[in-house]
């Protein structure tokens, strides 16, 4: 992988675990998603017409992503709703590289380097490091951030190959937040009305602040996805955890103790096998 492919992703990582920290820190973290979606939509729409659309061999792709960007979001709210976010939002990222990596060597023909394998093994264990499974009930939210990781891995899959397809990486991931991010606004309003993000205190500036992170670490992912094995990139991006402790520590003044220290170290040791194999 070369350097400015691996500066952009880890960029990317540092945006994802920016607009997570925004959702974490609202007192709904729900509408607060659906709200960073809606606004990754809005934004999506205004810039579309000014970019170079997609070829059509890419947008079974681009449909299958929506798709399955809708299960992912609905399984957030639900993983969040089970079990809390700390424990959760690890398994399903954790999860999700080693995933992408079995099926892209064994089925489409993606073969690691033992430094790569190496690498991703890193970061998914090191993610993984820092879940807590000491409190009880939690045995429900586990099971659907598990799933949501194969749902994950799902979408890097398509995404990882539709935008190969495409021409215009940045006209891919915009028709996906849009056609994403609709439907959820849709039923967020049907479901609760059409105040229910100001009803729930959010702030529909801080909403787009997210959506555009979430616009621009997507964008940044699917263009290095072009340049670099799928696999590869879908590991380094999960980075964004130790973004997100650092973020949680200096700005959210959160406890992070030893072990989570100890599992950043251990992504940090994966990124590197990442950047030498």
């Amino acid at each position: 992988m070369s350097a400015i492919v691996f500066t952009a992703v880890l960029f990317a990582a540092f945006l994802h675990a920016a607009w997570n920290a925004l959702v974490k820190s609202a007192a709904d973290k729900f509408l607060m998603t659906i709200m960073v979606a809606s606004s990754a939509a809005f934004l999506a729409a205004v810039a579309l017409p000014f970019l170079p659309q997609p070829d059509a061999e890419s947008w079974r792709y681009i449909l299958a992503s929506a798709l399955i960007h809708v299960a992912y979001f609905t399984l957030v709210a639900l993983a969040y709703h089970h079990a809390d976010m700390s424990q959760t939002y690890p398994l399903m990222r954790g999860t999700a590289p080693f995933l992408v990596a079995l099926v892209g060597a064994l089925a489409l023909g993606e073969p690691l380097s033992p430094a790569a394998w190496i690498g991703i093994s890193l970061i998914s264990f090191g993610v993984l490091s820092m879940v807590g499974l000491r409190r009880s009930g939690d045995g429900k939210g586990v099971a659907i951030a598990l799933c949501n990781a194969a749902v994950i891995a799902a979408y890097t899959l398509v995404d990882g190959h539709g935008v190969r397809l495409s021409g215009s990486p940045a006209g891919y991931t915009l028709w996906v937040f849009m056609l994403t991010g609709i439907p959820l606004a849709a039923w967020v309003m049907a479901r609760h009305g059409k105040t229910a993000f100001v009803r729930a205190g959010l702030d529909w500036r801080v909403g787009m602040l997210g959506g555009l992170a979430t616009l621009a670490a997507y964008s940044l992912v699917l263009w290095a996805m072009m340049a670099a094995p799928v696999a590869i990139v879908a590991a380094l991006r999960e980075t964004s955890i130790l973004f997100g402790t650092v973020i949680s520590a200096v700005i959210l003044k959160e406890n992070v103790g030893t072990s989570r220290l100890a599992a950043a170290c251990i992504i940090v040791l994966g990124a590197i096998a990442l950047r030498l194999g």
